[in-house]
């Protein structure tokens, strides 16, 4: 199985991820000198993760080959300073499998591989989908288990024998149920990384290792500290940046993930384009509330 640049014991892909946006041009290209000079930024931000062509990466809108040029584009600007995992699936096996196998010729160090979703399978189609991603790699697999979009979660039972294939070593979970996680987390070797930033300091409060973050996009120095607050015993110091940062996860409800991170983005310095449709650009009150918020975290904020 490949390595991962900044894999450590325990943490596959690193510890503070965030869930790149795809830059587009004014005329709605791929932008691949943006997307260089915004991972090196994140990179620089504090983060030793990224995650392309996954939900905030816009990849229902984006090509097959759309998604290999982000990954060799973000691979060829990062080196061996950050992990890059690449969604690769959808609610078609076959599909995934090919999406899979291209993305790990472009040079991605690891998947990301979520639950088909639309047709509802049950838990033996899931496990059999899975195993398909997992066994048509080299590379390490993170489960995406989001039932907000793929209505199916991925049931503990499931995951524990999923736990059991050589490249499957990460669940990042969307879910919500701390329950659940915590049984994954204290029954498997998994890593458990949170998807959902308002949940981020419960799950490391829990075992899990890290998080794949939208707010990282502006706050990745924030998240690491919270990290590396949670691995000192530092509860407190790890409770008061989740405190800080409640405005913004407020305001990422709001807005929406994809929406509310370009146009935070853009307010700080680096313009990446507007979503492609469906998707539609931040309303005015919508770009003000969010500066404002910016402004209160002390953020540099363009006119």
């Amino acid at each position: 199985m490949t390595g991962s640049p900044t894999s450590a014991p325990g943490r596959p892909f690193g510890r503070v991820l965030t869930a790149m946006i795809t830059p587009f041009d004014r005329d709605g290209a791929l932008d691949l000198d943006k997307a260089q000079e915004l991972a090196a930024r994140l990179v620089d931000l504090g983060h030793d993760g990224l995650v392309v062509n996954g939900t905030t990466g816009e990849s229902p809108t984006t090509t097959e080959g759309e998604k290999a040029e982000l990954v060799r584009a973000v691979v060829d600007a990062v080196g061996d300073r950050a992990t890059v995992v690449s969604g690769a699936g959808s609610y078609d096996t076959a599909h995934s499998v090919r999406q899979v196998q291209l993305i790990e010729k472009a040079g991605a160090h690891g998947i990301l591989s979520v639950t088909p979703y639309y047709s509802r399978p049950p838990q033996a189609g899931v496990y059999a989908h899975f195993r398909a991603v997992a066994d048509a790699t080299g590379l390490p697999v993170m489960l995406y288990d989001i039932p907000a979009r793929a209505v199916v979660p991925i049931e503990v039972d499931t995951i524990r024998q999923l736990a059991d294939h050589p490249r499957i070593v990460a669940v990042k979970d969307a879910k919500g149920d701390l329950l659940a996680g915590s049984e994954v987390i204290s029954g498997t070797d998994l890593a458990l990384y949170s998807g959902d930033d308002p949940l981020n300091l419960p799950w490391l409060s829990v075992g899990a290792v890290g998080m794949v973050s939208v707010i990282g996009h502006v706050v990745g120095h924030r998240l690491r500290a919270m990290v590396e607050a949670v691995e000192a015993d530092d509860l407190a110091g790890a409770r008061a940046v989740h405190n800080e940062l409640l405005p913004l996860h407020r305001a990422m409800a709001a807005i929406g993930g994809v929406i509310f991170a370009k146009t935070a983005l853009r307010l700080t310095g680096i313009d990446v384009g507007e979503p492609r449709l469906p998707l539609v650009p931040a309303t005015a009150e919508q770009t003000a509330m969010l500066a404002d918020v910016l402004r209160s975290l002390g953020l540099e904020v363009a006119a």
